[in-house]
């Protein structure tokens, strides 16, 4: 289901095996008596939602299923951005009313409380979810053949998809269409002035962006506007948005070009000198490999993770090893090296444990590394760790499919939901004084440092 969480293939089943002979462990070199080296915000690991969903109103209320709302909760905080290339292309009618089909599942949901169960909606449901491989093909067939037409969303549509960044404990971002022109030029804000009415009406706490890729925009539209244009017109947004007591301080977020190339880097400099002032985060995109047509091999590469210097690891993702990472990884970065191994592909990352979690106190540590060599991997704990006690988080792929999986185990364990509101229990394998942390083949793996007595951490 193309909604909001794409679980991407997880890692290589291989169990733990001996220490071959002649192989040395790597030896870890953590710095725990220093200050931080930087902090990371607490919402970091954020989601978007494609806008391409809006193209068929009926499928935004999939956004009331419980499963889905409860794997979103449990990666909360964050953002949910919802935007992409159908932003551009999204026309909102205050006046439209919905079909007649639509209107029975605005009733259904209005049945129950804004953010709890909807018992009634279970059957409507299991119709649009059975229905959606269809709706996926027609949207990703039209993408491919890059004709595109606008669609008109309803109050409805936004009332849903806030009540579902609201109730998953994210905050919502929303992409307003840029490709409203008045002679094709100036950006025309009428129809983001009739949005941003409603919203306020409704008290939404919202944040914004405006168009998606606009280096992309000829290409999409045969419209072409230049970074001072653009900068230009987020200029005319902030003014706007500060007509509105509620969001004269709402966090203004742009341009989001694509990746910076050339021609991209251009339209980014020119957009920064022209209208860089009153946004609050520069925005871009970057992709790691084309989805569609990625090998096995392009996920091991440790060339294409460096494309990006902050190595968020998007290509390595699932949603467990993302929950894993809210669960047990704080905001503070500290300092780690790495010894008798090559850090291109035995890569390891070290925070202050997050301190919301309840088994753990101020003061531990979280490790967490990814093995890219083909042979299991073995990591040493300096001395003065060694006889502290370290809880493993170990995740590797379930079944015969290998990298290939699209179930995970943790520490041995298929992590599955229990049912549609239950996460299971992340059961960590405790590991005595002295133990080598091993990585099979592939692997990601989390080690909480118990008492490690970090400075920056307490």
């Amino acid at each position: 289901m193309m909604l909001l969480l794409r679980l991407l293939p997880p890692l290589l089943p291989f169990l733990l095996p001996a220490l071959a002979a002649g192989q040395r462990a790597a030896e870890l070199r953590l710095g725990l008596r220093g200050s931080p080296r930087g902090e990371v915000n607490p919402a970091f690991l954020s989601l978007t939602l494609d806008a391409s969903l809006a193209r068929d109103p009926r499928y935004v209320a999939l956004l009331s299923n419980s499963k889905l709302r409860a794997l979103a909760t449990a990666l909360s905080p964050g953002f949910l951005r919802f935007g992409g290339t159908e932003t551009d292309f999204l026309i909102f009618d205050p006046n439209k009313d919905s079909t007649s089909e639509e209107k029975i599942l605005w009733e259904l949901q209005a049945q129950q409380e804004a953010c709890g169960s909807r018992p009634a909606f279970a059957a409507v449901e299991k119709v649009l979810l059975d229905q959606w491989p269809s709706q996926e093909k027609l949207i990703l067939a039209e993408q491919n053949r890059k004709k595109h037409k606008n669609t008109t969303i309803t109050k409805n549509t936004l009332d849903i998809l806030y009540s579902f960044a609201n109730c998953s404990g994210f905050h919502l971002i929303f992409g307003l269409n840029a490709l409203l022109r008045k002679g094709g030029l100036q950006w025309d804000s009428s129809n983001a002035q009739a949005l941003l009415d409603y919203c306020a009406s409704q008290r939404y706490n919202i944040s914004w962006e405006l168009g998606n890729e606009p280096n992309s925009f000829r290409k999409k539209s045969g419209i072409h506007i230049d970074g001072f244009q653009l900068g230009q017109d987020f200029i005319h947004l902030r003014q706007l948005l500060n007509n509105y007591a509620l969001y004269q301080h709402a966090k203004l977020y742009g341009p989001d070009v694509g990746q910076p190339r050339k021609h991209t880097q251009r339209l980014l400099r020119s957009f920064l000198k022209s209208g860089g002032k009153v946004i609050d985060s520069v925005t871009w995109h970057h992709y790691y490999v084309n989805g569609r047509s990625a090998t096995r091999r392009d996920f091991l590469s440790p060339e294409v993770l460096d494309t990006f210097a902050t190595a968020i690891y998007e290509v390595l993702e699932d949603y467990w090893l993302s929950l894993l990472y809210k669960k047990l990884v704080g905001t503070k970065v500290l300092q780690v090296g790495l010894a008798g191994a090559d850090k291109r592909k035995l890569r390891v990352y070290l925070h202050c444990t997050n301190n919301l979690n309840s088994k753990y106190r101020d003061g531990d540590v979280t490790l967490f590394a990814l093995n890219l060599y083909n042979v299991t991997q073995h990591l040493q704990l300096p001395d003065h760790l060694l006889s502290k006690h370290v809880d493993q988080y170990l995740l590797l792929p379930h079944g015969k499919e290998n990298i290939l999986s699209r179930s995970i185990e943790l520490n041995g364990r298929v992590l599955r939901m229990l049912d549609d509101e239950t996460l299971p229990e992340l059961m960590e394998k405790p590991l005595g004084p002295g133990s080598l942390l091993g990585l099979p083949a592939f692997s990601y793996g989390f080690y909480v440092i118990k008492n490690a007595k970090a400075i920056a951490c307490i």
